[in-house]
């Protein structure tokens, strides 16, 4: 839930509101109210980690889950675990909807390699995903998982993918201590907090050129995991009047509101998912708050804007995450009748990975595993190549605005 702009000196309109949010998507039934709009949030630029922009790279075309047609294999699967229900469910809707276009396509071309995908909900719950871990791993015919998503239900789970031997790549969960649990099968298919939060605290401190910021947790991994890299990075610049921990769950953030304004800050950044960043920007405008509202990935979910409405105008949110363009965003919209949302090109991509070790042979857990170890390919959202802790061996991040 993480797990995932433009990132330049991209004009904001008079503003002073910076949103960034990233990290962790959520749906259960969206809100139908008044408060819905037309707005949508907008890719504006790649940042580094000083917070400069870097322009987005052109060259190689995506791997293509179809292949060559010709592949043969017994039959397998892959897993995908993370939120499907509950109030964090949009961004696993993203992620699987990826992972299923990518095995859709490559059945589609391959009739003698037909791969199945087996979809389990944790509703982004540490303690379900324990329960759903060992279904998983027992299965024989699934070589690889595609999860979990969030970062909380990553740790719980991890030690027993590892000990299975089953190559996980998350599409999302972005806190940076997980690839540093000794495990020999996680992979992460985009930056961590450690580069978002940095490039997300410089991007407003030495782009925007902000002198004071309130920074807001949800006590999550996640969420505490990126406010702590983004108040670090900003220093000074981090108001000690405004440094606020809620609650995942929270709905009344009045206290916050009022600590807040005493504070009159330039810009507030929130560390959590959208299911609480759309009541506390609501109730931020209401109070008469005027800073720009940053947040992250757990944020950059339609559902944000959707649930908070037009007090989200501005926002600005950060995102690991690759935008989704061109004829992927195309077929997928076709596909679902959806937009693709935050990390459904890692969905994709990470499936497509899967799915070419398969095709090359790697049949088995442990080829496998090992085929993804060893990869160097161009995805839809990036090139994937990882480091033996299974990072990316290339970070960037990128800014994206509601408007």
């Amino acid at each position: 839930m993480h797990g995932r702009v433009a990132r330049s000196a991209f004009a904001l309109g008079g503003a002073g509101l910076l949103v960034l949010a990233m990290a962790g998507c959520n749906q259960s039934a969206p809100e139908e109210s008044s408060s819905q709009s037309d707005l949508k949030i907008v890719e504006q630029v790649q940042i580094d980690q000083n917070g400069a922009e870097v322009k987005a790279a052109e060259g190689a075309a995506p791997a293509d889950p179809a292949g060559d047609g010709k592949a043969t294999c017994p039959p397998v699967s892959i897993a995908m675990a993370g939120a499907l229900n509950g109030p964090d469910a949009a961004l696993g809707i993203n992620i699987v909807n990826g992972v299923q276009m990518a095995i859709d396509k490559h059945n589609a071309a391959n009739p003698g390699c037909q791969v199945q995908l087996k979809k389990f909900d944790t509703e982004g719950d540490p303690q379900k995903a324990t329960a759903i871990a060992p279904q998983i791993v027992d299965d024989q015919y699934t070589i690889g998982l595609v999860g979990p998503a969030f970062s909380g239900e990553t740790k719980a789970t991890g030690t027993v993918f590892d000990q299975a031997g089953l190559a996980s790549v998350t599409a999302s969960a972005t806190n940076p201590t997980l690839s540093e649990n000794g495990w020999k099968t996680f992979f992460r298919g985009l930056a961590n907090d450690a580069v978002q939060g940095p490039s997300v605290a410089n991007y407003l401190k030495n782009t925007m050129g902000l002198k004071k910021i309130c920074v807001v947790d949800d006590s999550t991994d996640y969420g505490l995991g990126l406010a702590t890299a983004v108040r670090e990075t900003l220093g000074p610049v981090a108001d000690s009047q405004c440094n606020i921990s809620v609650k995942k769950g929270d709905k009344d953030f009045s206290a916050a509101v009022t600590q807040i304004n005493g504070a009159a800050p330039e810009a507030v950044f929130f560390g959590g998912y959208y299911s609480e960043a759309a009541p506390l920007v609501q109730q931020l405008k209401d109070g008469g708050v005027t800073a720009t509202f940053v947040s992250a990935d757990g944020t950059k979910d339609q559902q944000f804007v959707d649930q908070a409405g037009e007090a989200s105008k501005d926002a600005l949110l950060s995102c690991p995450c690759g935008p989704a363009t061109g004829s992927f965003a195309e077929e997928y919209k076709q596909k679902f009748s959806a937009d693709p949302g935050t990390y459904s090109t890692e969905g994709y991509d990470l499936g497509t990975i899967l799915l070419k070790g398969i095709d090359s042979g790697a049949i088995t857990r442990p080829a496998l595993l090992d085929f993804v170890r060893n990869y160097n390919g161009q995805g839809v959202a990036r090139n994937y190549q990882w480091t033996p802790n299974g990072e990316l061996t290339t970070n960037l991040i990128w800014m994206f605005k509601v408007q």
